[in-house]
């Protein structure tokens, strides 16, 4: 996929882009720009879960790949988002138990098709990721899914942890990974199970933990104190696919 089916620069094609019902991850738009054209543009992106960035004119210089952007430059999914409940649908068709991976803002857009790939080989349902301060689905991300994209939807969500709480109550059960964890071997980890895996620098978000009905260290016997998150998310999925075929489920 090429970098002009995923960014859209100048008015006239951002606001087309918006009205043909393309899904629009990231605006950024000339702050202190309050013309007819920008404000239709933001009229329309208020219509959507688009994310609205004001920046300065050498910020949108340094994006832009045309040199004609025009005050606007808009940031396309390179492919459609799919929702919660087609996840837990899928499950419940195949009579499985479900299993989804929670990702509570991996920004590097290669760990985010690398976790996709995995995911979808493991089984999983579905990948949930939050709107703000996490990569999208971009071209970089569909490559480094390895086509998975096109058979593990993704949901964007506004809020990991009240998404979390919703799921609890349909009862789902979470475990993420982290160091002072217990020994993934173990926990029961079958049964509806949502695997949350942390940011590549912070790891998982306080409130996100609290929501966690378990914590999971992963053994490491290395020089270096952490694993890659997509790696992480391998092995603990990986744990979760070996406990499930052991019983059967």
């Amino acid at each position: 996929m090429r970098y002009e089916e995923l960014t859209i620069e100048g008015r006239n094609a951002v606001v087309e882009a918006f009205r043909a019902g393309r899904t629009v991850d990231k605006l950024f738009v000339l702050d202190g720009c309050q013309d007819g054209p920008i404000r239709t543009i933001l009229r329309e992106a208020k219509k959507t879960d688009a994310i609205v960035n004001f920046v300065k004119k050498e910020r949108l210089d340094q994006m832009s790949e045309t040199g004609k952007h025009q005050g606007v430059i808009a940031y396309a999914a390179a492919y459609e988002y799919g929702t919660v409940e087609e996840m837990l649908g899928t499950a419940e068709e195949r009579g499985e138990a479900p299993l989804l991976v929670i990702l509570d803002g991996i920004e590097d857009p290669h760990n985010l098709g690398s976790i996709i790939r995995t995911a979808n080989q493991a089984g999983a349902h579905g990948v949930v990721i939050p709107k703000r301060r996490a990569s999208g689905l971009t071209a970089t991300v569909a490559k480094a899914s390895a086509g998975a994209i096109n058979y593990t939807p993704v949901a964007k969500v506004t809020n990991i942890s009240k998404t979390m709480e919703e799921l609890k109550k349909r009862g789902m059960w979470f475990v993420c990974g982290d160091m002072g964890g217990e020994p993934m071997y173990q926990l029961d980890l079958t049964g509806p199970m949502g695997l949350v895996i942390g940011s590549e620098g912070e790891g998982v978000s306080r409130l996100v933990r609290e929501n966690c009905d378990f914590v999971a260290s992963i053994p490491m016997y290395g020089d270096i104190d952490s694993l890659n998150a997509s790696v992480a998310m391998g092995v603990l999925s990986y744990e979760i696919v070996r406990q499930r075929l052991a019983k059967g489920k």
